[in-house]
Parts: C-alpha cells; structure tokens; sequence
C-alpha cells in the first residue's frame, strides 16, 4: 500500500512558476514509476508527465513539454512537477499516480495502469 500527499499547488500569474512535490508512504518508492495528472473543469483527466523507476527517463504531453520538468527524490520518497511559464489553461486539479512495475525504465501515461493515487493539488493560472 503507497499513499500519496500533493502539495505546493496555489495561484500564478500566467508566466510564473509553481513547483508541485508528492510524498510517498513506504519502503518501496523505487518500485514504482510516478506521474502527474490533471483535471480541468468540463474536460477528462489528462497525463501531464511521468518518470521511470530509476529517474532515467521522462515522458510529457506536447502542450508541457519544455515547460514542465519531472523529477524523483528516492532519498525524500517523493516526485517533483516543476512548472514554469505557466498558462491559463494549465489550471486544473493536480494528481500524483504510481504505478507498480519490476521494469526500471518503464513509462505509462495511461491513468488505468496506475496503482495509486494522490488527492489532488490546485493550481490556478491567471491572465
């Protein structure tokens, strides 16, 4: 069993920066492969990014790809989105997901594959 606790969601002005973390309970963090998700208001959950078991690899939707940046802490058990030059519709509910797998540099960016999930951090984009 892994629970998962988002934090540094808030407010931004398009532009700005935000730094998601997500602590992970557990001895077995290496285990899984971590990613973030989004929900917005009227729209399905989207994959936003994800990072393999050994941090060697990363993978991102197009609309964040040179603006996000994901990276793990197996030392702290947690995940990092770093988001810089945010926009408006980046604004939604950001959940961290893990994803049980005996593979190191497995990647999915399917939210049915995930085992475990966060309960959501806000993050609101103005113009």
């Amino acid at each position: 069993q892994v629970q998962l606790v988002e934090s540094g969601g808030g407010s931004a002005q398009a532009g700005g920066s935000l730094r998601l973390s997500c602590a992970a309970s557990g001895r077995t963090f290496s285990s899984y492969v971590m990613g973030w998700f989004r929900l917005a208001p009227g729209k399905e959950r989207e994959f936003v990014a994800a990072v393999s078991r050994s941090g060697g690899s990363t993978y991102y939707t197009d609309s964040v790809k040179g603006r996000f940046t994901i990276s793990r802490d197996s030392a702290k058990n947690t995940v990092y989105l770093q988001m810089n030059s945010l926009k408006p519709e980046d604004t939604a509910v950001y959940y961290c997901a893990a994803l049980r797998t005996s593979y190191t540099n497995t990647i999915s960016r399917r939210a049915s594959e995930y085992d475990y999930w966060g309960q959501g951090t806000q993050v609101t984009v103005s113009s």
